[in-house]
């Protein structure tokens, strides 16, 4: 089947990063034709840069504009049709599925959630004025959801990237290893300095665009002990990064993509959770964290609670090796619930 997958950019890498490695999916694991539309190319292309050839060149990315060019004589429409997160598509395109002599499904594929009500509204149809039939699909955890993305399975690269071996070479060997990648709300630099009363060696390693947040490039840098070491890192390709938080003994991580890998690579992290004025991102997170702790003892469930509410380190690292353990348990569990192949083989079985 033939997919065009529409991407608008809110959360710049984890709606791309979403919409990129489902791309992925459906092409190289499913046998599917995949053609994605994205209103920034720049930034969808940095994230799939690093893959294999064979992969890449599997999937069209195109522009937001080309999709409605010839938008009356398409060569051949497609089958499905994705609204990454709501978004609209262009009229012109809609125009040019109106006078297709087959109409394609739409669907609107809605943000990652644990939340129950999900199950509800799952595959529910959404009448259109214009005919063409279109459905709500929502990803989850929940067996009655949409899935997770769980391609590909990590680690898929086994020795250190060439982009990362500069810093790598840097790495303390008994030092353990945090990579952060948060929103700028995070209180960064007050979590560090807590980090640092653990008397432990900790090599920090600070996404692109993070060493900016704690001021080591404008000359107001936060100053910390040496047992804590920052190790600024240039962008990283999705499988690249795929493999960095496999290689971490913590993780901090904040849209949908990194959030699943994070759980997919088995260690404890933290998910700095797209914060909502209305709080609605609470509710989220909380309802995650039932799933999540689902079996815990209570000592692990308070101590993983205050780590993703923001609590300093020095109030839940003493839990860590529990949670360590409780986070390989976790990707196992992951992998079995999905093991019909997650999210892009459910929407395949929903469309079929």
């Amino acid at each position: 089947m033939r997919w065009d997958i529409f991407c608008q950019i809110v959360d710049n890498y984890g709606d791309a990063g979403v919409c990129w490695r489902l791309a992925r999916s459906l092409s190289s694991i499913h046998g599917q034709t995949v053609r994605i539309f994205c209103d920034n190319l720049p930034t969808l292309n940095l994230l799939a840069s690093g893959v294999h050839v064979d992969i890449k060149d599997k999937i069209q990315l195109l522009p937001w504009e080309s999709s409605f060019e010839n938008h009356r004589h398409q060569a051949q429409a497609p089958d499905v049709v994705i609204e990454a997160f709501g978004c609209q598509l262009p009229e012109r395109y809609l125009a040019g599925l109106l006078v297709a002599p087959k109409k394609p499904i739409i669907i609107n594929l809605e943000y990652l959630s644990a939340e129950p009500w999900i199950v509800d509204f799952h595959g529910k149809s959404s009448p259109q004025s214009h005919g063409i039939p279109k459905y709500f699909f929502f990803p989850g955890f929940q067996d009655q959801a949409g899935g997770i993305l769980i391609d590909p399975v990590p680690p898929s690269i086994s020795s250190i990237p060439a982009s990362l071996e500069k810093v790598w070479s840097q790495l303390r060997p008994h030092a353990k290893r945090i990579s952060i990648f948060c929103y700028p709300g995070a209180p960064l630099r007050k979590w560090l300095e807590d980090l640092a009363s653990l008397d432990q060696d900790f090599d920090i390693l600070l996404t692109h665009g993070h060493a900016e947040l704690l001021g080591i490039n404008t000359g107001q840098a936060i100053q910390l002990p040496e047992h804590i070491q920052l190790h600024p890192l240039p962008f990283v390709s999705q499988d690249e990064y795929d493999w960095l938080l496999s290689q971490c003994d913590f993780n901090i991580v904040r849209g949908e993509d990194s959030f699943v890998r994070a759980q997919l690579a088995g260690k404890p992290f933290i998910w700095h959770i797209y914060p909502q004025e209305d709080r609605a991102h609470e509710v989220k997170l909380a309802a995650f964290l039932d799933l999540y702790l689902e079996g815990a003892n209570q000592d692990l469930r308070l101590s993983t609670i205050a780590a993703m509410t923001w609590a300093m380190p020095s109030q839940w690292f003493g839990a860590i090796d529990a949670w360590s353990a409780h986070g390989e348990a976790w990707r196992a569990h992951l992998l079995k619930k999905q093991g019909g192949g997650g999210l892009a083989a459910r929407l395949l079985a929903f469309v079929g």
